[in-house]
Protein backbone atom coordinates (compact mmCIF):
# COMPACT_ATOMS: atom_id res chain seq x y z
CA UNK A 1 0.00 0.00 0.00
CA UNK A 2 1.53 3.54 -1.28
CA UNK A 3 1.80 5.99 1.69
CA UNK A 4 2.47 9.31 2.11
CA UNK A 5 2.68 10.51 5.29
CA UNK A 6 2.78 14.15 6.73
CA UNK A 7 4.15 15.19 9.71
CA UNK A 8 5.34 18.54 12.03
CA UNK A 9 2.67 20.69 11.53
CA UNK A 10 1.51 23.13 14.94
CA UNK A 11 0.29 26.04 16.17
CA UNK A 12 3.11 28.87 16.16
CA UNK A 13 3.48 32.32 16.17
CA UNK A 14 4.72 34.55 13.76
CA UNK A 15 8.14 34.35 12.99
CA UNK A 16 8.49 31.16 13.75
CA UNK A 17 9.51 28.17 12.23
CA UNK A 18 8.42 24.53 11.35
CA UNK A 19 9.42 21.48 9.38
CA UNK A 20 7.35 19.42 7.84
CA UNK A 21 8.27 15.60 6.81
CA UNK A 22 6.37 13.34 4.40
CA UNK A 23 7.33 9.84 4.70
CA UNK A 24 6.85 7.76 1.67
CA UNK A 25 6.51 4.17 1.53
CA UNK A 26 5.10 1.11 -0.42
CA UNK A 27 6.76 1.81 -3.45
CA UNK A 28 9.87 3.14 -5.07
CA UNK A 29 9.62 6.68 -6.17
CA UNK A 30 12.73 6.97 -8.00
CA UNK A 31 11.88 9.52 -10.65
CA UNK A 32 8.81 11.10 -9.07
CA UNK A 33 8.46 14.56 -8.97
CA UNK A 34 7.69 15.47 -5.17
CA UNK A 35 5.59 18.80 -3.80
CA UNK A 36 3.83 20.51 -1.08
CA UNK A 37 0.91 22.16 -1.52
CA UNK A 38 -1.43 23.70 0.89
CA UNK A 39 -4.88 25.02 1.02
CA UNK A 40 -6.46 27.31 3.29
CA UNK A 41 -10.12 27.62 4.23
CA UNK A 42 -11.84 28.97 1.57
CA UNK A 43 -9.49 28.80 -1.31
CA UNK A 44 -8.24 26.71 -4.06
CA UNK A 45 -5.04 24.29 -2.77
CA UNK A 46 -2.32 25.83 -4.55
CA UNK A 47 1.47 24.04 -5.10
CA UNK A 48 3.82 26.05 -2.30
CA UNK A 49 6.49 23.88 -3.18
CA UNK A 50 8.04 20.83 -5.24
CA UNK A 51 11.69 19.20 -5.70
CA UNK A 52 12.97 16.64 -8.78
CA UNK A 53 13.47 13.48 -7.74
CA UNK A 54 17.58 14.05 -8.34
CA UNK A 55 17.37 17.26 -6.35
CA UNK A 56 17.97 19.58 -9.51
CA UNK A 57 15.14 21.19 -9.76
CA UNK A 58 13.00 23.07 -7.01
CA UNK A 59 10.09 25.29 -7.41
CA UNK A 60 8.53 27.67 -5.07
CA UNK A 61 5.40 29.89 -4.91
CA UNK A 62 6.29 33.52 -5.05
CA UNK A 63 4.23 33.84 -2.00
CA UNK A 64 6.98 31.55 -0.15
CA UNK A 65 10.18 32.29 -1.88
CA UNK A 66 12.52 32.69 0.49
CA UNK A 67 11.40 31.93 3.60
CA UNK A 68 10.60 28.39 2.72
CA UNK A 69 12.67 25.53 1.37
CA UNK A 70 12.41 22.22 -0.12
CA UNK A 71 14.47 18.90 0.31
CA UNK A 72 14.54 15.46 0.04
CA UNK A 73 16.40 12.89 1.70
CA UNK A 74 16.11 9.84 -1.14
CA UNK A 75 17.71 7.30 1.32
CA UNK A 76 15.04 7.67 3.63
CA UNK A 77 12.31 8.41 1.11
CA UNK A 78 11.34 11.64 3.15
CA UNK A 79 10.57 14.77 1.82
CA UNK A 80 10.89 17.49 4.02
CA UNK A 81 9.53 21.65 3.65
CA UNK A 82 11.83 23.78 6.37
CA UNK A 83 9.22 27.15 6.66
CA UNK A 84 11.19 30.05 8.28
CA UNK A 85 9.59 33.53 9.18
CA UNK A 86 6.04 32.09 9.14
CA UNK A 87 2.83 34.27 8.29
CA UNK A 88 -0.28 34.13 9.20
CA UNK A 89 -1.61 33.88 5.86
CA UNK A 90 0.75 30.06 5.55
CA UNK A 91 -2.40 28.93 7.85
CA UNK A 92 -3.27 26.41 5.97
CA UNK A 93 -3.47 22.25 5.75
CA UNK A 94 0.02 21.30 4.12
CA UNK A 95 -0.38 18.40 1.65
CA UNK A 96 2.70 16.06 0.13
CA UNK A 97 2.40 14.98 -3.36
CA UNK A 98 3.94 13.07 -5.48
CA UNK A 99 3.65 12.76 -9.67
CA UNK A 100 5.31 10.54 -12.09
CA UNK A 101 5.49 13.50 -14.48
CA UNK A 102 7.11 16.64 -14.00
CA UNK A 103 3.92 18.58 -13.44
CA UNK A 104 2.81 18.57 -10.13
CA UNK A 105 -0.04 21.11 -10.97
CA UNK A 106 -1.56 19.23 -13.65
CA UNK A 107 -1.10 15.27 -12.45
CA UNK A 108 -0.76 14.04 -8.65
CA UNK A 109 -0.32 10.10 -8.04
CA UNK A 110 -0.33 10.01 -4.95
CA UNK A 111 -1.75 12.49 -1.86
CA UNK A 112 -0.75 12.41 2.07
CA UNK A 113 -3.60 13.27 4.37
CA UNK A 114 -2.37 16.39 5.04
CA UNK A 115 -0.96 18.35 8.17
CA UNK A 116 -2.13 21.36 9.56
CA UNK A 117 -0.02 24.68 10.23
CA UNK A 118 -1.37 27.57 12.14
CA UNK A 119 0.01 30.56 12.67
CA UNK A 120 -1.13 33.01 15.06
CA UNK A 121 -0.80 36.80 14.97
Amino acid sequence: QVQLVESGGGLVQAGDSLRLSCAASGRTFSGFRMGWFRQAPGKERELAAAISWTSSYTYYADSVKGRFTISKDNAKNTVYLQMNSLKPEDTAVYYCAASITTALTTRVDYWGQGTQVTVSS
